[in-house]
C-alpha cells in the first residue's frame, strides 16, 4: 500500500516508539514528584523535558504548554475555556472561519446552543479569510477569534501574522489550530501575537492520543475537564507519559530537510495532474499551501469511486465526497470556497509524509489519470 493520506494520520516513526519503550515497561510511575520515590521523580522529569521540547518548536516557556489527548481535546479547551471565563466579564461573541476542522467548528456550534453568539467568517476562492471582514466583525463583546493555520482538506495557509495584528489591535484573544502546521511551517509566539495554539503529534509520525495547547502566560482560561490537578490544573487525569515522551521526539524528528522534500512530492502531484488529466481544479492557494498537501477535484467523476478503485490498485487517498462522510454532507472546506457539489463529490486529497517517495507520486499520478479515464467513460456526467 501506498499511503498518501497523511494528514489523517501518519506511519509512526521506529525512532519515537524507541524513544516511548522505557515509559511503558521502566518509568511506568505516575508523573509526580510528591511522593518521593525515584521512578516518580523520573517520570515528572521526562514529561517536564518533552514540554519544554515542544514549546522550544514555537518559541513558548515550557509552562505555557499543556498535554492533552490530541486536537480536539485542545481546541475544545481553547474555545470553551476562554468562552466560559470571558463570559461574564466580557461578552458572549466569538468568531471562527467557516472552513476550520470539525474540533473548531463544532465546539463553535456547541457553544453557540449554550447562548454564545458565533460569527462565521466566509472565506474567498483560495480559501482566505477576508482580512476586513474580520476586523469588522470583532465588537466589544468578541471574546475570542479561532482561524486555523493551515486548512486540513485544502491545505490554504492563512497569514497569520495580519489576522493577529488585527486582534491585537482590538485587543481581542487569537486561537489557532495548527493541527497540520505545527513543523511544517515557521511558528514563534515571539514573532506573532497568538494567544493560543492547538498541536497534535499524528501527523508528524507520532503516536496518536496526544496532542498539546499552548496557552500564553496569563491568558483566560477555565479548566475544561474536572478532576485532578494535572497539567498547572488546566487538565484533570494521569498523565501519558509514553506519549508526551513520544510526541516530543516526533517534532525533534521533524527537519527542514523533509518538508522541502514533502513540498517537491506535493508540487509534482499538482503540476502532473493538472498537465496530464483533462478537466482537474485545484482546490486552495498554489502559493500559500501546507507542504504536504495537494487537493484537486477530477470532474464528471465521484471522488468516492476513484478512491475505491485507488485502493484496489495499493493506493491510500481521501475524498470530500459525501459518500465517504457519516454525516453524508459534501465536504463543507469545497463548498466554503465556492465549490458546488460536483466539485466537492469529484475533489480528491493527497497528503504526503515521511515514508512517500517520488516515485510513489508519479506512480499514484499515472494510476490516477487511468481511472479517471475509465470512469468518465461511464459517468453520465461526462456526457453532458
Amino acid at each position: 500500500m501506498i499511503y498518501l493520506d497523511n494528514s489523517t494520520s501518519t506511519r509512526m516513526d521506529e525512532q519515537v516508539l524507541e524513544a516511548m519503550k522505557p515509559y511503558f515497561f521502566d518509568t511506568y510511575a505516575v508523573a509526580t514528584s510528591e511522593f518521593g520515590y525515584s521512578m516518580g521523580i523520573d517520570a515528572k522529569e521526562a514529561l517536564e523535558k518533552s514540554r519544554g521540547s515542544i514549546a522550544s518548536k514555537i518559541a513558548a516557556n515550557w509552562e505555557e504548554v499543556i498535554f492533552t489527548s490530541g486536537s480536539t481535546e485542545s481546541s475544545n479547551t481553547a474555545l470553551k475555556g476562554v468562552a466560559w471565563a470571558l463570559k461574564e466579564k466580557k461578552g458572549k461573541h466569538i468568531i471562527v472561519s467557516t472552513i476550520e476542522d470539525f474540533p473548531v467548528l463544532n465546539t463553535a456550534k456547541a457553544l453557540e446552543r449554550q447562548g454564545f453568539s458565533v460569527t462565521f467568517l466566509d472565506v474567498n476562492a483560495e480559501g482566505f479569510v477576508n482580512l476586513e471582514g474580520l476586523r469588522n466583525a470583532i465588537t466589544k463583546e468578541t471574546v475570542l477569534v479561532s482561524i486555523q493555520h493551515g486548512n486540513q482538506e485544502i491545505g490554504t495557509v492563512q497569514d497569520l501574522k495580519a489576522i493577529s495584528e488585527i486582534c491585537e489591535e482590538k485587543d481581542v484573544l487569537l486561537h489557532t489550530d495548527a493541527t497540520h502546521s505545527f513543523t511544517r511551517l515557521p511558528l514563534s509566539v515571539k514573532e506573532l501575537p497568538v494567544d493560543l495554539i492547538t498541536m497534535s503529534a499524528h501527523t508528524i509520525h507520532g503516536p496518536r492520543g496526544v496532542g498539546a495547547l499552548y496557552i500564553r502566560k496569563d491568558t483566560p482560561i477555565t479548566k475544561f475537564m474536572d478532576g485532578g490537578f494535572q497539567e498547572f490544573n488546566l487538565r484533570a487525569g494521569v498523565e501519558d507519559i509514553p506519549s508526551a515522551v513520544g510526541f516530543a521526539k516526533a517534532v525533534e524528528l521533524v527537519t527542514e530537510e523533509e518538508n522541502i522534500r514533502l513540498k517537491a512530492m506535493r508540487d509534482r502531484v499538482i503540476d502532473k495532474a493538472l498537465s496530464d488529466i483533462p478537466d482537474v481544479t485545484l482546490n486552495g492557494s498554489r502559493e500559500e499551501r501546507l507542504p504536504q498537501n495537494a487537493n484537486l477535484t477530477f470532474h464528471y467523476v465521484e471522488g468516492e469511486s476513484v478512491t475505491l478503485h485507488m485502493d484496489m490498485r495499493g493506493f491510500a487517498v481521501s475524498t470530500g465526497s459525501a459518500c465517504f462522510s457519516r454525516s453524508l454532507e459534501a465536504s463543507h472546506v469545497i463548498r466554503g470556497i465556492g465549490g458546488d457539489h460536483e466539485r466537492a463529490h469529484g475533489s480528491v486529497r493527497f497528503t504526503l509524509g515521511r515514508y512517500n517517495r517520488m516515485e510513489d507520486v508519479d506512480a499514484a499520478i499515472e494510476a490516477m489519470s487511468e481511472i479517471v479515464a475509465r470512469l468518465r467513460e461511464i459517468s453520465p456526467l461526462a456526457r453532458k
